[in-house]
């Protein structure tokens, strides 16, 4: 696929599509995602009290509030994330659709495919992270120095560490996808990616640390393999690419 030929820039009619046309459309995709978020978000709401006590259930004990405002601000921050989660393969489908006049007949099949992919990965990073990640560092920093510390967990703390743990490994896991469609696009290759994996191991050290809410060797280890094998896999991706 090469990206300078005159049917990138065409629309669905077949029509030339001029920067302006580019952009509009472009403004109109992020119209519809940004509906899909807020739609989603409404949707969840009304299960959210059942999702934040499913959250607390790791750590096993209430949480303490010190504010009036506290509980709101939690309670429209889970609505708000899972929500996200949830109109994510929306949003990817939107992002998809807006790419999709610039590649090739026999590439679009390849990327059609890409919104199932992308909902597959990501509920296999919020597996890992709410049956292997979550459980262990809850374990790890609840149990810590307990002769020193009497621990008692604040909820505007605990809830945002477990959520932004859970939804930044689930779109680490789309790392295979994303780099799928990089070489579809030209933008990488097999080659370069393997010449770099040495600075592909340390910017996947740095995301670790970043998404790791616990400074241990162990839990970071925790993080840094599933998205090393998951490279790996990148590479092979964009060699089918």
């Amino acid at each position: 696929m090469n990206s300078l030929t005159p049917h990138s820039n065409k629309n669905a009619t077949g029509a030339q599509m001029s920067i302006m046309d580019h952009l509009e459309e472009l403004r109109n995709r992020l119209i519809k995602s940004a509906l899909a978020v807020a739609a989603c978000t409404i949707l969840v709401g009304a299960f959210t009290t059942q999702i934040i006590q499913l959250l607390i259930a790791p750590y096993g004990n209430e949480l303490i509030l010190l504010g009036p405002t506290e509980g709101l601000a939690i309670y429209f921050r889970v609505a708000f994330t899972f929500g996200l989660a949830l109109s994510t393969p929306f949003v990817f489908y939107q992002f998809l659709m807006f790419i999709l006049p610039g590649l090739e007949k026999s590439e679009k099949n390849y990327v059609l495919w890409g919104v199932p992919a992308a909902t597959l990965l990501f509920l296999m990073g919020v597996a890992f992270a709410w049956f292997i990640m979550l459980p262990a560092a809850v374990s790890f920093l609840s149990t810590w120095q307990p002769i020193i510390f009497v621990q008692t967990w604040q909820a505007k703390e605990y809830i945002p560490f477990v959520t932004s743990l859970i939804f930044w490994l689930g779109v680490s896991f789309e790392t295979p996808l994303v780099i799928f469609i990089l070489a579809k696009l030209k933008l990488v290759t097999t080659a370069m990616l393997i010449k770099q994996w040495r600075f592909a191991v340390v910017i996947i050290a740095i995301l670790a640390a970043i998404i790791t809410p616990t400074t241990d060797p162990f839990n970071m280890a925790l993080v840094m393999l599933p998205l090393i094998v998951l490279y790996a896999f990148s590479i092979l991706l964009s060699y089918l690419a």
